[in-house]
């Protein structure tokens, strides 16, 4: 895959390398977010503020890009806040760098379309599933699917992803 590696190498030519420590907010909740971010070590999660509970509904590992659609697509403040879980190398761009590079670059609009339809056909997956999987299913399609977030991201943010509480998915484990 060496269009993909190239691509990889120009971000890191062209955005400016990070070193976070956990728990960095990448982008406030109720907040224009300012940069685009691509994450080459470490992880994410995103996340909500529900009458003073933290909603999880997506996690980010290597390879990912991280920002605000809504600040990406309109200015607009983001609906979520995105912060590390482990220590991260990331590489960023100021949005307004990132916006010109879309409009005068057609290489860089084809790979973002790209990163945009595959990142919808996922989120949009998991949306059906939290309507028509049971949390148990939920739970096995991500031991199945996605062992990284299991063996990485801690219990009780896995159980807010799935809809449930820490002890719902201490059960659901305990069920093996």
């Amino acid at each position: 895959m060496p269009e993909a590696a190239d691509f990889i190498e120009r971000i890191k030519n062209a955005y400016t390398r990070e070193e976070l420590p956990p728990k960095t907010l990448l982008i406030k909740e109720g907040a224009a977010a300012k940069k685009l971010f691509f994450i080459d070590q470490g992880c994410c999660r995103c996340w909500f503020n529900n009458d003073g509970v933290e909603v999880t509904f997506q996690f980010l590992f290597e390879g990912s890009f991280a920002s605000s659609f809504e600040s990406m697509t309109s200015g607009a403040a983001s609906w979520y806040s995105i912060e590390t879980l482990e220590p991260a190398v990331v590489y960023s761009v100021p949005m307004e760098r990132f916006r010109d590079a879309q409009e005068n670059n057609p290489l860089a609009k084809a790979s973002y379309v790209q990163y945009i339809e595959q990142r919808l056909m996922y989120m949009h997956k998991l949306f059906v599933a939290h309507i028509k999987d049971s949390p148990e299913q939920r739970y096995k399609e991500l031991l199945a699917h996605h062992p990284e977030i299991i063996q990485r991201i801690p219990q009780h943010y896995i159980a807010s992803f799935l809809g449930i509480t820490s002890v719902s998915l201490s059960r659901i484990r305990n069920r093996k």
